[in-house]
């Protein structure tokens, strides 16, 4: 505006966007394979962004079913959201695994010789695994001997657990 009244006018319009995405504040987990009785917590994990104070950060878990109870890969997804709906991901895979054998739960039987009048009752055999329920399955094979009172007992006990993992033990009883 002059000293007479005379006026011109400008106008500016400033468009303010928000089209960058947020940044993580925290380790990223990395893809891991693990034994079923490891599997780590899942993370929790920060982002910040350059215009909005809180970012809002979710957190989703997904299982894909593998060949056997204990074995299956996690898939963690972890979503930072700002105010404007821009967002990055972070995705972690866990694969989850059985590969130990069960264990005896006590000392096991050994081989020994004895008397006709003296065979042992096979003893009840049980074992634990690091992740699921065990099965144990006995079974006895006589093999006869030069006489009747004279055979070989062989009894054989296999632990397996849920993922097919096996330990076995076999006695051999000499009845003479």
């Amino acid at each position: 505006t002059d000293e007479c009244g005379n006026e011109i006018k400008h106008v500016q319009v400033i468009t303010v966007v928000d089209t960058t995405v947020p940044e993580w504040q925290s380790e990223l987990p990395g893809d891991v394979t693990v034994e079923c009785n490891m599997l780590p917590l899942p993370a929790v994990l920060t982002a910040t962004d350059h215009c909005d104070a809180d970012v809002l950060v979710t957190y989703n878990e997904t299982r894909v079913d593998g060949d056997c109870t204990y074995s299956y890969t996690l898939v963690r997804v972890w979503a930072a959201t700002d105010d404007c709906g821009n967002a990055i991901t972070h995705t972690q895979r866990i694969t989850v695994e059985d590969t130990t054998a069960p264990v005896w739960s006590q000392d096991m039987p050994e081989d020994e010789t004895v008397e006709c009048d003296g065979v042992p009752v096979a003893p009840v055999i049980t074992a634990t695994d690091n992740c699921g329920n065990v099965t144990v399955d006995y079974d006895e094979v006589r093999t006869d001997g030069d006489c009747a009172d004279g055979y070989t007992l062989t009894r054989t006990w296999i632990a397996t657990d849920e993922c097919g993992n096996e330990i076995k033990h076999v006695q051999v009883i000499t009845v003479v």
